[in-house]
């Protein structure tokens, strides 16, 4: 059996823990397969599809390709399709198809963190990764808010209308992410703000984290965000976004190969992942 090829592109990737966490996977299913790292520019991304991506077995997509690698593909699975957000992509034959796992990684993180998604539930920005927890959130009927920039307003409304177009009894608005009052149950980040190396950003003010009886953030690196340390350190359940990672590798295997795994080797992989993570 010849050696499969697989990567993760972004910009910037230069710490990406992908490689660590699918070649671990790799191992535990069996399967000969490399796995790296690309970085690509926006705006170089039409070109190093045709040069490079199309002749890989499968590819992850992460900020900013998400939703911009849509049109290059032949075809989308039916949860990519509706969330509008492409995280895995497989080849099939010479046929491209986009998938998005966000959502499951998602899901599998915030229960294994012991967060309930209950009450006043508010995801900061509107991109990719925000749009795949929504969908998620709505498809769980969930009521739920966007809160964003206001040069982001514009795309929030759309989102929103998206979301309840797709399931019509879905509950979601949007609001300024500076002028977020009251309390929240749920605080989600899926914006890059506190991402390596700007790991000294919150994407809100202290005084709103405060209120904030729970924090899910999305970034993984660093492991602890500040927005993370400031809503421990109110005394708030928060966690980071490595477990996030995982799970939806988990998933993008399953699509590539068929994979399944023990929750055991999952748990002891999201813990190995933490401790590599220290080490970049």
């Amino acid at each position: 059996m010849s050696t499969k090829h697989y990567a993760v592109i972004g910009h910037p990737i230069g710490h990406s823990m992908s490689p660590f966490i699918h070649k671990r996977l790799f191992d535990l299913a069996g399967v000969d397969a490399e796995y790296t790292k690309l970085d690509i520019a926006p705006e170089a991304l039409a070109a190093e599809y045709e040069r490079t991506l199309s002749k890989l077995d499968g590819f992850n997509v992460t900020i900013p390709h998400k939703q911009s690698v849509i049109p290059l593909l032949d075809s989308l699975d039916g949860k990519a399709e509706m969330y509008g957000s492409v995280n895995t992509v497989a080849n099939k034959d010479g046929k491209h198809t986009g998938f998005t796992t966000d959502g499951d990684g998602f899901i599998n993180a915030v229960e294994a963190a012991g967060i309930p998604l209950d009450g006043r539930i508010m995801i900061l920005g509107c991109g990719g990764a925000a749009r795949a927890i929504a969908f998620e959130l709505a498809l769980r009927g969930k009521p739920f808010e966007f809160a964003v920039r206001q040069e982001s307003c514009g795309r929030a409304g759309l989102l929103c209308l998206d979301i309840t177009r797709k399931i019509p009894e879905a509950e979601v608005s949007f609001g300024l992410i500076n002028q977020i009052i009251g309390t929240v149950d749920v605080l989600i980040n899926a914006t890059p703000v506190g991402m390596y190396p700007n790991i000294d950003e919150q994407p809100i003010h202290n005084c709103a984290i405060g209120r904030c009886a729970a924090v899910f953030d999305a970034i993984y690196n660093p492991l602890e965000t500040a927005l993370v340390k400031r809503a421990r350190a109110n005394g708030a359940k928060a966690e980071g976004g490595m477990a996030m990672l995982v799970w939806q590798a988990v998933a993008a295997h399953k699509i590539w190969d068929g994979s399944t795994y023990d929750k055991n080797d999952i748990d002891r992989l999201c813990l190995d992942a933490a401790r590599e993570m220290k080490n970049i």
